[in-house]
């Protein structure tokens, strides 16, 4: 039998009247909290790659945001990122949009909490994924409109919480975006309205694949200056607690495209996977290099899911395939795609009243578990099921009081089957 614990079940979490919130609904403006001006302040907690590029993905997305606070764990990666955004803002005719003085730069584990604290309209999260629940939270908590970078989390007490606020968010009518990019790329809305519509009549069967490279933050090691949390922190990838491994942290993007053509998540999952290149060593950490799973949707369609992080010059395969009844359909984005600024694009429509109200974060925290559940399915053997990944006691995110530069955040042994515990 299925268990009871959870309100939200796998029948009722995106079914309910909060993904009710969470669909497209037109809204007259001035029922938007947060109905905004013209301009929109940003705030940027997390100046790495993926943040710096998601400012310069807004600029171009939207002619009246301008970036006006920053916050990060390192002086450096906040420096490096304002110094590379000026630049190429110049190049984009809009520098005089990055608007970040001293006293709006914020360093260190509590930088999100005075990045919030300031006039920003909007807050885009781009940390490492193990902070997402925390720093949603308070965004929420602030009444912050958001674009929020994929993963949501990386086990099912944080996404739990994530949950929380995601309603909460709904309930306030602030918009979410995603870093699910492909949620934003006309090619997939169009691809994914017709198979829903019935293209290819009912659909049989999915497979998702994300055959990449690996990426390794820190190929020379940790510098002696360096603490404990300092080190995991800039060679996050390769940490379990803030990454997810790569099924959470990359394959997402694919998973989720299949959960929005099925327009729910899997209730069951048997996965497996190792590490058959990477070295077990602490540059590269405890986290696999290929995991396939194989999932079951409530109606009996199983998706296929592949992810595998093989060193350069090997085959690589980035994409979904759909069968219908009728047929199939291979669902591919390009890197660096029209997607990752039209996001931003709908995000401050949606914010303005411009546009549909819009809040992606009941779903793509669902396409997260998901991901989590092929993990741990894969790391402890056993079948994991919707409900047992939702009711997990997993709670990988250090305590407070390990938030420090020299903290000694706890290093996992590498995972073995059998061994491994699900909790």
């Amino acid at each position: 039998m299925e268990s009871k614990k959870n309100n939200t079940s796998r029948r009722s979490f995106l079914t309910g009247p909060a993904a009710a919130g969470a669909a497209f609904t037109i809204m007259r403006p001035e029922l938007v909290k947060g109905w905004a001006p013209a301009k929109l302040k940003v705030g940027l907690v997390g100046c790495g790659g993926r943040g710096t590029q998601a400012v310069l993905d807004a600029l171009k997305g939207d002619p009246a945001v301008e970036l006006v606070a920053m916050g990060d764990a390192f002086e450096d990666k906040l420096e490096g990122s304002l110094k590379n955004l000026r630049t190429r803002a110049e190049a984009m005719q809009a520098a005089d949009r990055i608007k970040v003085e001293p006293d709006k730069r914020f360093v260190g584990f509590d930088a999100f909490k005075k990045v919030l604290k300031t006039d920003i309209d909007v807050v885009f999260l781009a940390t490492p994924p193990g902070w997402r629940p925390i720093h949603f939270e308070a965004a929420i908590e602030a009444n912050k409109h958001v674009f929020c970078e994929k993963p949501f989390g990386v086990d099912g007490t944080g996404i739990r919480r994530f949950m929380a606020a995601a309603q909460k968010s709904v309930d306030k009518k602030l918009t979410v975006v995603s870093g699910a990019q492909r949620r934003s790329d006309p090619y997939y809305l169009e691809n994914v309205d017709a198979l829903k519509n019935g293209k290819l009549g009912d659909i049989v069967a999915l497979y998702a694949y994300w055959v990449g490279t690996p990426v390794i933050q820190q190929k020379n090691g940790r510098d002696a200056k360096w603490g404990e949390m300092e080190w995991q922190l800039r060679n996050w990838y390769s940490n379990l607690w803030i990454c997810g491994d790569q099924i959470v942290e990359q394959h997402l993007h694919n998973i989720d495209v299949c959960n929005w053509v099925m327009g729910t998540h899997p209730i069951s999952v048997v996965a497996t996977g190792g590490a058959a290149w990477r070295p077990k060593d602490e540059i590269h950490g405890t986290i696999f290099d290929h995991i396939s799973a194989d999932y079951e949707y409530p109606n009996g369609v199983r998706m296929s899911s592949y992810c595998r992080q093989f060193p350069n010059g090997l085959y690589g395969q980035v994409n979904e395939v759909v069968a219908g009844a009728k047929g199939r359909i291979e669902l591919t984005q390009p890197r660096g795609g029209v997607g990752y600024y039209l996001e931003h694009t709908k995000l401050y429509k949606s914010i303005r009243g411009d546009g549909p109200y819009i809040n992606e974060s009941l779903e793509v925290a669902a396409s997260t578990l998901t991901c989590i559940m092929g993990r741990e399915s894969a790391y402890s053997g056993q079948k994991i099921t919707w409900d047992m990944i939702l009711n997990s006691k997993q709670d990988l995110t250090p305590k407070e009081d390990q938030w420090k530069y020299d903290g000694k955040p706890e290093i996992p042994e590498f995972p073995v089957p059998g061994k491994y515990k699900f909790i």
